[in-house]
């Protein structure tokens, strides 16, 4: 399986964590850092900020917030397609 699926399905498990009842004061700063873990750079540190925020506000446990960074990444960033895309002419 791709490196990108893996982290797809990463990103689902670690959502499914965050609806878990009763975590949030615990689950936020962890959702937060393994955020800025798995997307580096800039867009790593907002999604960690979002990711934190998300899990501290009761009721919003709901929003995937890692599903949607991966989504993001994998497919509205155009910087990281352009590099997909040169990488694979290249091999």
């Amino acid at each position: 399986m791709k490196h990108k699926y893996k982290r797809l399905l990463l990103s689902i498990l670690l959502d499914l964590i965050g609806l878990i009842p009763l975590i949030d004061i615990i689950w936020a700063p962890i959702s937060g850092y393994i955020m800025t873990q798995l997307y580096k750079g800039t867009k790593g540190k907002v999604a960690g900020v979002i990711s934190f925020i998300e899990e501290i506000i009761p009721f919003s446990d709901f929003i995937p917030t890692f599903t949607i960074m991966w989504f993001y990444t994998n497919f509205v960033d155009n910087k990281n397609i352009k590099e997909q895309s040169s990488k694979s002419l290249d091999a």
